[in-house]
């Protein structure tokens, strides 16, 4: 097992095992991680008979030592026994634990997100902070800070699933940067989380989003990195593979009558997937889903989503009435305003609206974007 993503599979099942044993979760955790660096040293020229094993022995040596070298200021003393065998915790509940430990409700968002890829992932500080593209030495304070403030909580307690899978799609949202790609991570750990929770239908509704929206990565961005809308993505480099898999796995799930809102959310990204140029898209069927996710979230950016489904499947300017209520503050509100507007032919405010979008956009790519549609727009005024 010399590849690093294998390798990282087995780091929540030993930290669950020293916890435990009795270790406190951060030095559970920084054992764990002293031990990975000593495996990617050793492992290539004497692999281990048994990798997790060998982890664990040499995660709870690091720990012990550790916790020796308090014994002259604690009155606690740590002895070393034989190491059972792997197989005597139940490594399955123990990974399940860590996953909602590192997503604990009283964790900020940022937090919850380092910690996950920390601890369950296996990741490195100096990848996190690169894949988040923040510097190492603030990635490395705010997962301090995380674990110190679930410090002393027990892992026997049950957690909350919806807060690990919103964690889980904030990692995947995250972005990329440096040798981690983080979508891909998020993928790889809500597949490992899916195996933890038996086929829960939510976890694959996840899943099978990430995969619907990986499938369309590639055709995101122009050569020079510009955002490419999804109606002017070319459908051709879509991976149909990925989509095929994500397809498959949300049938399972709605099979199972259940319904969540990341079913929801990823019956919508097939009704695009499925569609083989933008004006096939199944716009009323998109509309009824929405109408699905509202009733499961209330959220006003299911609203506001909804209004531009509402918008092609019956005009515009029943858009324009679905987006009158929603407040005008929600993020993208003037986007999708200006969107409508230029449909209905209001082409001087469309692009008024543009620009006031562009300014209000939070990210490079979306400012120049809406700022593009602004003057694209004003020129159709002027002609």
């Amino acid at each position: 097992m010399n590849d690093d993503a294998q390798l990282r599979e087995l780091v929540p099942a030993v930290i669950g095992v020293l916890v435990r044993r009795g270790a406190d979760f951060s030095s559970a955790e920084d054992a764990v991680q002293e031990a990975l660096i000593r495996a990617l040293q050793v492992w290539p020229e004497d692999p281990p008979r048994d990798p997790k094993g060998w982890l664990v022995t040499a995660a709870w040596h690091k720990f012990v030592d550790a916790a020796r070298s308090e014994t002259a200021r604690q009155r606690r003393e740590l002895v070393i026994d034989a190491e059972p065998p792997a197989g005597a915790v139940p490594a399955a509940d123990d990974t399940l634990r860590l996953y909602f430990l590192c997503a604990h409700p009283t964790l900020p968002s940022a937090a919850a997100v380092a910690l996950t890829l920390r601890a369950v992932g296996g990741l490195t500080t100096r990848q996190i902070a690169q894949a988040c593209l923040v510097p190492e030495a603030t990635m490395a304070q705010r997962i301090v800070r995380a674990k110190r403030r679930i410090e002393g909580l027990p892992l026997d307690q049950p957690g909350d699933l919806a807060t690990v899978l919103r964690v889980l799609y904030l990692v995947f949202n995250e972005g990329y940067g440096g040798d981690v790609d983080l979508a891909a991570e998020a993928i790889r750990l809500t597949r490992q989380l899916i195996a933890l929770t038996d086929n829960d239908p939510e976890v694959a509704g996840l899943l099978a989003l990430m995969l619907l929206h990986h499938a369309r990565r590639d055709s995101r961005t122009g050569p020079g990195g510009q955002l490419i809308a999804l109606a002017e993505q070319d459908r051709a480099r879509w991976d149909t593979a990925l989509i095929t898999e994500g397809v498959a796995i949300l049938q399972t799930a709605l099979a199972r009558d259940r319904l969540g809102e990341y079913q929801a959310q990823a019956a919508i990204a097939a009704l695009h997937a499925d569609a083989s140029q933008a004006t096939e898209t199944d716009w009323v069927q998109i509309v009824e889903w929405y109408d699905e996710l509202l009733a499961l979230t209330d959220s006003p950016v299911v609203r506001l989503n909804r209004a531009v489904a509402v918008g092609e499947a019956d005009g515009a300017q029943a858009g324009l009435k679905a987006l009158a209520e929603v407040a005008p503050d929600v993020p993208r509100h003037a986007a999708v305003a200006a969107y409508l507007h230029e449909r209905a032919g209001d082409l001087s405010q469309a692009a008024d609206l543009y620009a006031e979008a562009s300014h209000a956009a939070t990210n490079v790519p979306e400012r120049d974007y809406l700022a593009r549609q602004a003057a694209r727009v004003r020129q159709g005024v002027r002609r």
